[in-house]
């Protein structure tokens, strides 16, 4: 399990397992954030506890701060999917270093194609160095 936490320590998340990859986004948002998405299903895969304020972003998502020190902690979809479970996303960046370091790059082209773009050999570790 992976757990990060918010620099005030109001909200926390807890990741069960190991993502597959830290995802990198272009998009207008994200690329303002500087996030690394780890992504699951709310209250299956990933928890999150702590009071957070949510920005609607678009019809999909809303990205949601700690109401205490503005972190960016996770985003979450407005709407459920089929059989009722919600995709979430939290933000890898508010894990310990050793926890998530060696956790490869992925690349989403969240800003023009809607495409995913190959792995470049990259991992969560070289983003802090």
């Amino acid at each position: 399990m992976i757990k990060g936490t918010c620099l005030c320590e109001a909200v926390h998340w807890e990741f069960d397992g190991e993502p597959e990859g830290a995802t990198v986004c272009n998009c207008t948002a994200c690329r303002r954030y500087g996030v690394l998405w780890a992504y699951d299903y709310e209250n299956e895969g990933i928890r999150v506890t702590g009071e957070t304020k949510g920005f609607i972003r678009g019809r999909a998502l809303a990205f949601h701060f700690c109401s205490s020190c503005g972190c960016m902690v996770f985003w979450r979809a407005k709407e459920l999917e089929d059989g009722g479970r919600r995709r979430i996303a939290v933000n890898l960046r508010l894990a310990e270093p050793d926890a998530v370091g060696h956790i490869p790059i992925d690349h989403f082209d969240g800003f023009d194609s809607f495409d995913d773009l190959p792995r470049d050999g990259r991992c969560v570790s070289d983003y802090w160095s």
